[in-house]
């Protein structure tokens, strides 16, 4: 099977419920986090022709063996099938791919790779000369058992919240980025089928802190992504709060845990998750090239 070419293709928007499908079952607990279809679902809000045209798909005999997505104009987000974290012919054809910007991967110049999974990959790269980059924080809460209450009033998100929802977002992350029309585009996507938006409400009924969680189905690790507070509102634990219910909705989803990265610098946030019963791994480097 190794000795089967492999071959680099940008998905048509119709092609991204089969990445999309891929990614979700090469979810598993015990792994190394890496690009989750919530990752691809998240970024549906720039509508699905924009968001094909920033994914890379190797395929060999015709399935998908490693899924890139662009994440800006730099960084390539990657994830490996489970089976194929070791296989060097598709380490090579990665590696060459990644590294000759006529490919279309990543341009020339600086750029970033996160690359939590397949060795292979990982040590050829490093073999390359791609140094440790910016350094991510893994958080994962098991979901066996119960989640606490968090103790605030939360409401699913549909149309009817969207207005809520981008205004509770923009101020959470000092962005006007996020609009009405980008929640529903992200809504309408085949990876919000496996999805829910929160809202939680202080003892006043004002929109406070906002979550979005994504499953890759049951029996498998689901995304927290993204998470936020009110600029207005901090400070009262509402980030720990919001937290615990995106957990409580992946438990109710069927999702063996709730994963999520954090920056590593975040110190805040990488709080908020401990705070909520999410227990840190070892921080993560991407790969880092200069030039």
């Amino acid at each position: 099977m190794e000795d089967m070419p492999i071959t680099l293709s940008t998905p048509a928007a119709a092609a991204l419920p089969e990445v999309i499908d891929a990614l979700s079952v090469w979810q598993q607990d015990g792994l190394p986090f890496q690009l989750h279809p919530g990752d691809l679902g998240w970024a549906w809000q720039i509508g699905a022709p924009a968001l094909a045209a920033r994914v890379r798909a190797w395929r060999r005999d015709g399935q998908i063996a490693a899924v890139g997505f662009l994440d800006g104009a730099a960084l390539l987000r990657l994830a490996i099938a489970p089976e194929a974290g070791n296989d060097e012919q598709l380490a090579d054809a990665m590696l060459h791919d990644v590294s000759n910007p006529r490919q279309g991967v990543l341009p020339a110049g600086p750029a970033s790779i996160e690359a939590g999974f397949g060795e292979a990959l990982r040590g050829r790269l490093r073999n390359s000369g791609w140094t440790a980059g910016e350094a991510w924080t893994p958080l994962t809460r098991d979901l066996a058992g119960s989640v606490p209450e968090c103790g605030l009033r939360i409401e699913t998100v549909g149309p009817a919240l969207a207005t809520a929802r981008r205004m509770v977002q923009n101020a959470a992350f000092s962005s006007r980025n996020f609009t009405e029309e980008r929640w529903h585009a992200m809504a309408a996507g085949y990876a919000y089928r496996s999805a829910r938006c929160l809202l939680a409400y202080d003892a006043a009924g004002t929109a406070v802190a906002t979550a979005t969680v994504w499953s890759a189905g049951p029996g498998r690790p689901g995304l927290l992504e993204p998470m936020g507070v009110h600029d207005g509102h901090r400070g009262h634990g509402y980030g720990t709060a919001i937290t615990l219910a995106a957990a409580s909705a992946l438990r109710e989803m069927g999702a063996s845990a709730a994963h999520v990265y954090a920056e590593a610098s975040n110190t805040a946030a990488v709080a908020t998750y401990s705070s909520a019963g999410f227990v840190r791994g070892p921080d993560s480097p991407d790969f880092h090239r200069d030039g």
